[in-house]
């Protein structure tokens, strides 16, 4: 019987139905314009990398996409398509007639007329897929081309650790890409030599099969059977990063019953394999199918019963001593992986009495004690510094350090930046050529404050003036920051009026604004019209190619956000969620870290980037995001990175010298990451630690602090990371680790420090909030005068003992809350419509102990209301202090002298414009100031005179201590404007608890 179709019969006029001209030529156009929009995001880009002059990033990365696009198309269209050609070319040319014969027919007659099309279409649209799935392993396929030697072998099969991060990943998405390619082609083979008759089923059992039908199912199904057990082969090293067993890595289970057998059933697949192919030589259907029914049976026995049975029956009744060798293989490789394997643990019992003069060999400690919190003062910022609504100030500030008359100090700082979602008069114009920059740095002393608790700058106002202005050829303007998401147009010709506002006027200028053109390099060209019309199409903005304000120097800046720009420039980082900027050697510099990763390091603990870095920071902030939701098993801080809050230009620079994937990096992308000597002196005293990468460390650091296998088994000494206190409980965010300068033991001199606590795991759904652990991280890398430290990076941990009782962040902000003397001072500060705000509860090892401070902040009612710092909470052991500055507080706690000056004291009275950047105020306020402090210290002591009396059931005494404490608080009141009345402790709430406590006693 012939397979020939009959041709449809069509009627004389066919020629009708041709396509008319028009209708082609429409087509044609409108796949020209998609073509011309294609071109135009890609030149684009071609545009952005050359002017940052590296062309050969954007060149590398496509053509690894290109050519993993070619051969992923190749090697997924051409078998199905020589399955679905050799069935066609090889039909037979008749068939025996019967019912299901003839049934078929018809579907053949419906399928010959679209089979040449068929035959092509399938395997191309197969191959597209193929192809774009492909090309998502770029990275690896670079990798594997450029890798490096780690020098470590792994434990197991004593294979370079390189094998796994370079090698393995993209030979197992290969083995993987050709299983789908082997599946793909049998069943295409089956349909069509089915369709075509070359398969044919038989009346009772079984089926036929012709001489090629035979010969391509046999072909096919043999390099499915060997592509599996390739990857049978393969997966014996997966397992060194397998995490379902107690420990990430290759268990005593595994070791001894699973790997074997995975060894020997990949060897029976080869067998098998073999066998399958004979059969297109040989006619063994019958044995070939028992073979594959065996090798079923033997892998779901092998890999799957055998293991089972060992861990149930021998593993599981001595796990602690069979699995130590394996729990110590895990515990040394997470260590090396996430750079904790060298951290410094101190035993540290921590003091709880605060005696006289005890801080006066920590008082260069105590004088950087950081009060300004930079997640509270943002709107502190903005209202005394932000000038023009068109400004804006991130919603956390950063903290940085600068020499300062040549002492360091902890510094808050923050950019000015423009906000182009609050500009008043929103045309293209304004937005695009107008309002194009932010303008100048807002600094101001972290341990300082001015005489009414607002910030003390040193560096303020527009013009900019301060310390950092000082240095020649400053440079104050912001054209790329955080609030950078939109394009500008900016440039003019030699002569040409500029129209960029760059700050608003002085009154005694004469006119509302200054003018300003940008002089950098900084964007792509928009001279020429054929520029325009492609930036006109990429951002889907007509108004590029009509707008009369560009020009032939005009420049179009675009991906203009720090992080943003990095990870364009180097996809292969990851790049911190918290970017802060810093004045370096008169420009402005958003500093920035990279760190490279894999998920492929053996017996190393995964861990999920976003999980690790989140906290409470994170989740109440756009200006500090967490890391992807990525998971990775090694982490470096390998790249240092610069962004120019000018210009736009990126410099990288090699941290880590010793990270084998930056090397391999290095190798792909030649000359884009310059070696560390390149780094100024200035720089480097502003490079810190890196946040993100401490927040992964010290997330396993609550387990991996852990000495030796038997404890780790045991887990009864694991930790947790505190909930931050200052924060609503009921969201349950974790406390964010703070940079501030102190001394940790064994350190020979302060230094710049990222810190964090930890407490005890919850048991039984309990949690006890004492403090166990306290790390601090060297955050200072060098100083101005290029002096290296050589313990950057160092971490610390002070290990309190098991049973310790010393509270944690959450018992000793529960302390201050309940303190009867703390919380009459807070009542006072919450008259009218004020609010009290909790700072950063920050932890400082002093005097052979641990003290806490927080600053309390003060915040108006109101629209343009602002907090700013009233008083100081202390507390070393189960001693509280509480005053208006951090001196007098540390004095409450240690005997009325603690023998340190913090200095705060001084610039709260000072009053001087120079370090409050002209906002301090003075005079009455001042006295206003002096006379509440007065009365709340009288209050306190009243209160203290009635605590004892009531002690000692003096109920006289408790009666005059009273009436001083009700006369007190009138008077502080009175300073503080409100209404005397609410001072009456005979109804204020927390002033009834005394008498309450007198009635229980009497």
């Amino acid at each position: 019987m012939s397979f020939t179709a009959r041709p449809p019969q069509t009627p004389p006029s066919s020629g009708s139905r041709r396509p008319s001209p028009l209708l082609l030529t429409l087509i044609a156009v409108l796949a020209l314009v998609a073509l011309f929009v294609v071109f135009a995001q890609i030149f684009t880009e071609v545009l952005w990398f050359q002017q940052l002059d590296r062309v050969d990033v954007f060149a590398t990365q496509w053509v690894a996409r290109a050519a993993l696009f070619a051969l992923g198309f190749l090697l997924m269209a051409v078998p199905v398509w020589y399955m679905l050609w050799s069935a066609h070319r090889g039909r037979p040319t008749s068939l025996p007639t019967s019912p299901r014969e003839e049934n078929l027919d018809r579907y053949r007659e419906a399928v010959e007329p679209l089979r040449r099309t068929l035959t092509y279409a399938i395997p191309a649209v197969l191959g597209l897929l193929g192809g774009i799935a492909l090309t998502a392993s770029w990275q690896q396929a670079l990798l594997f081309l450029n890798s490096e030697s780690f020098g470590q072998a792994d434990p197991q099969y004593q294979n370079d650790i390189g094998f796994y991060i370079f090698q393995l990943p993209i030979i197992t998405t290969v083995v993987d890409f050709l299983g789908m390619v082997a599946l793909l082609a049998v069943v295409a083979g089956l349909v069509a030599h089915y369709l075509f008759g070359g398969l044919r089923p038989r009346e009772t059992r079984g089926f036929d099969l012709t001489r090629s039908a035979r010969i391509h199912l046999a072909v096919a199904l043999s390099a499915l059977v060997l592509v599996q057990a390739v990857r049978l082969f393969l997966w014996r090293f997966s397992k060194l990063t397998d995490n379902s067993g107690l420990v990430t890595g290759a268990t005593y289970t595994d070791a001894n019953a699973a790997l074997p057998a995975i060894l020997i059933v990949s060897i029976a697949a080869l067998l098998v394999a073999v066998l399958v192919f004979s059969t297109a030589f040989v006619k063994t259907f019958r044995l070939t199918a028992i073979s594959l029914g065996m090798l079923v049976v033997l892998g779901a026995v092998a890999i799957i019963g055998f293991p089972a049975a060992m861990q149930q029956f021998q593993v599981n009744p001595s796990e602690q001593s069979l699995e130590s060798e394996y729990i110590d293989r895990h515990l040394e490789a997470t260590r090396t992986a996430y750079g904790i394997d060298d951290v410094e643990v101190i035993p540290y019992t921590p003091s709880t009495e605060g005696e006289s003069g005890a801080l006066r060999q920590d008082a260069v400690t105590a004088a950087s004690v950081r009060l300004l919190d930079p997640n509270l003062v943002s709107d502190t910022f903005r209202q005394l510094q932000q000038t023009r609504s068109y400004y804006a100030f991130p919603e956390q500030l950063d903290v940085d350090r600068y020499d300062i008359d040549g002492v360091s100090e902890d510094t808050v700082i923050a950019l000015r930046e423009l906000d182009p979602n609050a500009l008043s008069d929103n045309t293209w114009v304004n937005q695009a050529t107008v309002y194009t920059h932010g303008f100048g740095v807002v600094a101001a002393h972290g341990s300082k404050r001015g005489p009414d608790g607002e910030p003390a700058f040193f560096e303020a106002s527009i013009p900019a003036s301060g310390v950092l202005t000082d240095q020649s050829e400053y440079e104050p303007r912001i054209y790329f920051g955080e609030r950078s998401t939109q394009y500008s147009i900016v440039g003019a010709p030699e002569g040409a009026d500029p129209i960029e506002l760059d700050y608003p006027a002085d009154e005694q200028e004469g006119s509302g604004q200054v003018n300003y053109t940008f002089s950098g390099d900084g964007g792509p060209s928009v001279g020429n019209f054929f520029n325009r019309l492609l930036y006109a199409i990429k951002f889907q903005d007509e108004q590029i190619v009509l707008a009369d304000t560009l020009n032939d120097e005009s420049q179009i800046l675009y991906d203009r956000t720090p992080r943003e720009r990095v990870a364009k420039l180097a996809p292969f980082l990851e790049v911190d969620g918290d970017p802060y900027p810093a004045v370096v050697d008169g420009r402005v510099k958003w500093i920035l870290d990279g760190y490279t990763t894999s998920d492929q390091y053996p017996y190393s603990r995964p861990s999920v980037l976003q999980e690790a870095t989140t906290d409470s920071t994170t989740a109440d902030s756009n200006a500090v995001v967490a890391l992807p939701d990525e998971q990775v098993n090694y982490i470096r801080n390998s790249v240092k990175v610069t962004v120019d809050a000018y210009d736009g230009s990126v410099d990288m620079y090699e941290w880590d010298q010793d990270d084998p994937v930056l090397d391999a990096w290095m190798n792909v992308f030649p000359d884009l990451i310059k070696p560390a000597s390149e780094i100024s002196s200035e720089l480097m005293s502003h490079i810190r630690y890196p946040e993100d990468l401490f927040k992964v460390q010290r997330s396993l650091l609550t387990q991996y602090h852990v000495s030796n296998g038997s404890e780790y088994y045991s887990g009864q000494d694991f930790w947790t990371l505190p909930i931050d206190p200052t924060t609503d409980q009921d969201r349950q965010l974790v406390q964010p680790p703070y940079f501030l300068t102190l001394q940790m033991p064994g350190q020979e001199q302060p230094a710049f420090s990222l810190t964090s606590s930890f407490i005890p795991r919850p048991s039984q759904g309990q949690t006890r909030n004492n403090l166990t652990g306290f790390l601090a991280a060297n955050a200072d890398a060098g100083d101005e005068a290029g002096v290296v430290d050589e313990e950057y990076g160092t971490l610390r941990l002070l290990q309190l003992p098991r049973n310790t009782t010393f509270p944690g962040p959450g018992q000793a902000q529960n302390n201050f809350n309940t303190e009867p003397t703390v919380q009459t001072s807070l009542n006072l500060l919450r008259q009218g419509e004020s609010r009290v705000e909790n700072g950063n509860l920050l932890t400082l090892p002093v005097a052979d102990g641990l003290l806490y401070v927080q600053p309390v902040y003060v915040r108006s009612a109101g629209e343009t209301s602002y907090p700013v710092l009233q008083r100081v909470l202390v507390a070393f052991g189960e001693q509280i202090g509480f005053a208006p500055t951090l001196d007098e507080a540390l004095d409450q706690v240690f005997g009325g002298d603690s023998g340190a000056e913090a200095g705060d004291s001084d610039a709260a009275s000072e009053g001087d414009d120079a370090a409050t950047g002209g906002t301090g105020a003075g005079g009455e306020g001042d006295d206003q100031a002096a006379s509440l402090d007065d009365a709340l210290t009288r209050a306190n002591e009243a209160m203290q005179e009635a605590d004892e009396a009531l002690s000692n059931g003096d109920f006289g005494a408790y009666g005059e201590a009273q009436e001083r404490l009700r006369r007190a608080l009138e008077d502080a009141i009175e300073a503080e404007g409100g209404d005397a009345a609410a001072a009456d402790p005979e109804t204020s709430p927390d002033a009834a608890a005394p008498d309450a406590a007198a009635d229980d006693g009497s």
